[in-house]
């Protein structure tokens, strides 16, 4: 049975370490952008022991991300999956399954859309590409950001 639980500040370092291993799909975070980040989140939730972690922010949350942005500007309600990192020793467990399940019962229940991520093309990210389409989640665009990034965008309808 997986416990999905809000995330809390005493998880912050382990959440912060499994970030930084993951910091070429995700992106760097910091332990003040991380209590931002959670302040602001419409579901910031963790699964133990350290096991992973999932940020989402709705089309109210004041959050500055350009892929963010990229959404807010072309959907009027949506969950934006920011960040979902499952730790090394835990893939293949069905965790980031059962995030976004509980994150799509979540959106519904607050008359969300849909919800949408990005997925990088360049650097590639092959097993996010093969996990979001297997959770129906379709193109909607693409980008190449200021850090040199190609990104996908991805919705899925709810």
């Amino acid at each position: 049975m997986t416990t999905i639980r809000t995330m809390r500040e005493s998880d912050f370092a382990w959440v912060l370490a499994l970030s930084a291993e993951n910091e070429v799909e995700t992106s760097h975070l910091d332990v003040e952008s991380l209590r931002a980040m959670m302040a602001d989140a419409f579901v910031a939730n963790v699964v133990e022991p350290d096991a992973g972690y999932l940020l989402v922010f709705d089309e109210r949350a004041a959050y500055q991300s350009v892929n963010y942005l990229w959404f807010r500007e072309r959907h009027r309600r949506f969950a934006y999956v920011d960040r979902i990192v499952i730790s090394a020793v835990a893939r293949g467990r069905g965790l980031a399954r059962a995030f976004y399940e509980n994150l799509f019962a979540k959106a519904r229940a607050a008359g969300h859309d849909m919800v949408c991520c990005e997925v990088n093309l360049d650097p590639p990210n092959p097993g996010s590409d093969a996990f979001h389409a297997r959770l129906g989640f379709s193109e909607a665009g693409r980008a190449t950001l200021p850090n040199g990034k190609t990104v996908r965008y991805m919705t899925v309808a709810l």
